[in-house]
């Protein structure tokens, strides 16, 4: 009976949670006077400079009239504005993930030759060892998409004979294979999940050679295989949108970490998974839609502007929803006056809509993006400007392409291994310095007493 401790939290283990509580906290005065960053950002929010990257930027203030001004956000893969690299592929009719990781793995826009190599190569890759899905993925189904992902990851590693080669050709081998895989990780688990756990039917497609990582992610998670083509696109634009951003993201730093200590590629990724995994970074999406799930429960009139403010001050009043007193997908702890990615996938969403019947939505959307900047300014005192995220509209496009809550942020981590893998790459080529932070220690020494006088 004693093992089964472990299992659960018995007041034995809540009374020692709380010892640890009372010897551990801190004194917050401590953190300002030795002038600690604290979440490696300074008083003023700005992120302290960690490191330097090639792969992506974000620019949210720019020096105007000798004064740092907040300014519409830009995002920046490679020095590519990502509005132009959305809207060349757009342009020409094309799907754009494959484009855009190429990019973001390689430095440089491939011609249509080595795009057309690059999709055979990730094509090759889209398979998983003889029984994997059946020994390791179907045989401990789980909820936690996340956490099936990180198990799958490390077991892959068991898979490879050269696991631990850090050679730069060994590490683009791996991080090429998983990127490739992710989208049948993702599917698969799910699947099971949905199958044991739940009691639906149990789908396995085989991912087809010849379609896009988007197309693919949605034949293989609809029994029918079917999907429009507005739906196929709108998928992989929120892929290259949540593909990277900037280095100092809190995934793609632990990728930095975990890298600098000589690691192998299959640690690397987990570590990154358990950092997106966390609600306050890629979580946000699916709040948004419980949200406004609760709005229109709460909300009689749902085009009554007012009646809609009142509900949003309620949740900055802590009286509504979740009590956490937050509008979820307003706000960003870099770009104040707008996302780039944010205003980037608004222009596809309303064509998703109006193909999906859901124009009501888009208008409710719409007009909480226009109202929640207005009741967080009247409500907080907060003038510096506050503008919708990639997450306010992202988690609305995935209800409407019908994907289950549960793949959310396993979608975000799809498009996201591209960028964890540019940042592992760029670690071993441009250092051999474990990253090792500073933490001072303010505890008081004391005398070591013997047991039996304690």
């Amino acid at each position: 009976m004693a093992g089964q401790d472990i299992l659960t939290v018995t007041p034995r283990v809540e009374a020692l949670a709380a010892l640890c509580k009372a010897n551990s906290r801190i004194d917050p005065a401590l953190y300002q006077e030795y002038d600690v960053k604290r979440g490696l950002r300074d008083i003023n929010g700005e992120g302290v400079l960690a490191g330097l990257t090639n792969i992506s930027d974000i620019i949210s203030k720019k020096w105007i009239d000798g004064k740092l001004t907040p300014v519409d956000g830009e995002l920046y893969y490679r020095g590519f504005n990502i509005n132009d690299l959305v809207q060349g592929f757009m342009r020409d009719n094309r799907k754009g993930y494959e484009e855009v990781a190429y990019l973001l793995l390689f430095g440089e826009l491939p011609d249509a030759k080595r795009l057309s190599d690059f999709k055979s190569l990730l094509a090759q890759g889209r398979t998983l060892p003889t029984n994997f899905v059946r020994d390791v993925v179907m045989k401990a189904p789980t909820h936690d998409m996340m956490n099936s992902l990180s198990r799958s990851v490390l077991t892959l590693a068991s898979y490879d004979s050269n696991t631990d080669d850090i050679s730069l050709p060994n590490v683009l081998r791996q991080c090429l294979m998983l990127i490739s895989v992710f989208p049948m990780l993702a599917v698969y688990s799910y699947h099971a999940y949905n199958h044991y756990e739940c009691g639906g039917s149990m789908y396995i497609h085989y991912p087809s050679d010849s379609l896009s990582t988007a197309s693919n992610f949605l034949r293989m998670l609809r029994p029918d295989m079917q999907y429009t083509p507005l739906e196929s696109s709108v998928l992989d634009i929120a892929l290259v949108l949540h593909m990277e951003h900037g280095g100092g993201n809190n995934s793609s730093f632990t990728t930095h970490v975990v890298t600098s200590s000589g690691t192998d590629t299959y640690s690397a990724i987990a570590a990154a998974l358990g950092s997106l995994k966390g609600p306050k970074h890629g979580g946000a999406n699916f709040k948004v839609v419980q949200m406004f799930e609760d709005l229109k429960k709460r909300v009689s009139d749902q085009t009554d502007e007012a009646e809609v403010a009142g509900y949003l001050r309620k949740l900055l009043r802590r009286e509504a929803f979740d009590q956490k007193g937050l509008i979820y997908g307003m706000g960003h702890a870099v770009y104040s006056i707008s996302d780039p990615r944010a205003q980037v996938f608004k222009s596809f969403v309303g064509k998703l809509a109006k193909e999906k019947g859901r124009e009501d939505d888009f208008a409710l959307y719409s007009m909480v993006e226009r109202l929640a900047p207005q009741v967080i300014a009247e409500e907080r005192h907060i003038y510096k400007g506050v503008s919708a995220n990639v997450d306010f509209y992202s988690g609305f496009v995935y209800s409407m392409l019908d994907l289950p809550p549960e793949l959310y942020t396993p979608v975000f981590a799809m498009a996201r291994i591209v960028g964890w893998s540019a940042h592992r790459l760029e670690e071993l080529i441009n250092t051999d310095k474990i990253i090792r932070p500073s933490y001072r220690c303010v505890q008081e020494h004391e005398p070591y007493m013997p047991l039996p006088e304690r």
